[in-house]
């Protein structure tokens, strides 16, 4: 059976050859998932139709309108996240805490008919940011006794007139990749030895995508809600793997003893959208929503790098190497998939509130655009179109009012895998990756003075191959490892109004 190497770039969890820009870095800036205040979470973020949060300003702008009062809201969130990985038959955990800033908002209303009430009752303008995504995760994988190994990739790109020198250069420099010159080809001690060396991959991921908003919404007659944002987005990505392999028996000199291979990678930049979007009430009992954001336009700058080190023993003794590559930076544009959401809601006079959102995108309309020399970047963009597909993400909420003071919640997310069944001819392993979020939380109101506390958990289960398939079938096919991602978050806002 053909082996086909885009089964490596369309894997979700990293991308492998990381100075290269692919369907890898498209997939990972338009996927977004909105983390502003507490009660937003606690909801499941279904506010298209409801409003009154400033988390609606990265979802539906018109919630902004709903405000009758200005508003100040902070939210802090204290998080976990756990990677479980299982790479032949071999089971690691990974855990990584963070502590940061999920929302800052001002909202300022101004009232325009206070008496009459009738035509516009209130124009509000807000500030602030949301965080809409978070990267930060470390996993790792282990297995023995395996049957390939990353140098398969290296020879065989080597072999087809490929030779990089943040990859084969330096293989050959710290002596890992050889050459038969009699044959005129390029091998490893692994290969010759029939492999049964021992294997691992550690993956470390930081940063997050931040979304500056400029918003106004305007309130018609309590009826019609309408409003428009311009979203400023700060994006920081880093991200380093290694990917170590041990010959622990060992074979007649010279040989491999071991080596790691690391990749480091840096991605920031700023992007800007807008987002349109209105709220209907026919009835104080319902609402509905529909907002539309158009893509966000980046400019991007990659830092790339790659180290290595052996250990090889030879006929007169042992020696180590370490070998650095060169400094990449790279310049590119991403445009990201225009979204748009419809949303609906319930609500129960003062007793509570349903509420449910479905966001639909595209994700094979995702771009790379303007490469700093010159890149047109067809390529990649027929394979983004080829692997990526339109999805539906659904968001419900819950909020009962206990008390006069206390409002309890409840929310759930579902985020549907981007990949298409099947692309390049073959199946691809994360066609039913999809994100399943449950949340729950409690809210304090007295006065000017309100406090949320939300509860977040999420789960992911992906795959991915540890090193890049070769494309020659003479090299083993490398096994698929799984991971398990679990993220638990607690959130807390404070917010005041006056």
């Amino acid at each position: 059976m053909k082996r086909y190497i885009f089964l490596l770039t369309i894997a979700v969890f990293v991308p492998f050859v990381m100075q290269a820009q692919d369907l890898a870095d498209a997939l990972r800036y338009s996927n977004i998932q909105v983390q502003g205040t507490a009660r937003s979470a606690a909801m499941g973020n279904a506010f298209g139709a409801l409003g009154g949060d400033f988390t609606s300003a990265s979802i539906n702008p018109a919630g902004i309108g709903v405000y009758r009062s200005s508003e100040f809201t902070v939210t802090p969130i204290f998080g976990n996240t756990s990677v479980e990985s299982n790479y032949l038959g071999t089971k690691r955990e990974s855990s990584d805490y963070k502590f940061s800033l999920n929302n800052i908002g001002y909202v300022y209303s101004v009232p325009v008919a206070a008496q009459s009430e009738a035509g516009i009752v209130n124009i509000n303008f807000g500030i602030g940011y949301n965080r809409i995504n978070d990267f930060n995760s470390d996993a790792v994988i282990q297995g023995y006794d395996v049957d390939g190994s990353y140098m398969d990739y290296f020879a065989d790109r080597a072999n087809s007139g490929i030779w990089s020198d943040f990859y084969e250069e330096l293989a050959w420099k710290t002596d890992v990749l050889l050459k038969d010159n009699n044959n005129n080809e390029y091998y490893s001690d692994f290969q010759d030895a029939n492999y049964g060396q021992s294997q691992r991959k550690t993956y470390s991921k930081n940063g997050s995508i931040d979304e500056y908003s400029l918003t106004m919404g305007l309130n018609f007659n309590h009826k019609l809600y309408l409003g428009i944002s311009w979203g400023i987005n700060d994006l920081y990505y880093k991200q380093s793997t290694t990917i170590y392999e041990n010959d622990e028996i060992g074979h007649t000199p010279p040989f491999v003893n071991n080596f790691q291979f690391n990749e480091y990678l840096t991605t920031y930049g700023v992007g800007h959208n807008f987002k349109f979007g209105a709220i209907y009430r026919p009835i104080n009992l319902l609402r509905f929503g529909i907002s539309i954001h158009t893509p966000t336009f980046y400019r991007l700058s990659d830092d790339f790098s790659t180290t290595m080190y052996s250990d090889v023993t030879y006929n007169d003794g042992r020696d180590t190497y370490q070998e650095d590559s060169p400094y990449n930076e790279f310049d590119y544009h991403l445009q990201t998939p225009l979204r748009a959401t419809v949303s609906g809601a319930l609500v129960l006079g003062k007793s509570g509130i349903i509420s449910v959102d479905y966001e639909r995108l595209n994700y094979g309309k995702a771009k790379l655009k303007n490469g700093g020399d010159g890149e047109n970047f067809f390529d990649q963009n027929a394979e983004i179109d080829e692997a990526y597909k339109s999805a539906g993400n659904l968001r419900i909420g819950a909020e009962l009012k206990a008390t006069k003071n206390i409002s309890l919640r409840g929310g759930f997310e579902y985020l549907k895998s981007p990949y298409n069944k099947n692309a390049f001819g073959a199946k691809q392993l994360n066609a039913d990756a999809n994100t399943l979020v449950y949340a729950g939380g409690i809210g304090y109101r007295t006065g000017s003075f309100f406090a949320d506390l939300a509860y977040r958990y999420s789960t992911l289960k992906n795959y991915d191959y540890p090193y890049p398939i070769p494309v020659d079938e003479i090299y083993p096919m490398p096994e698929a490892a799984s991971f398990k991602t679990i993220k638990n978050d607690v959130i807390f806002t404070l917010g005041f109004r006056f």
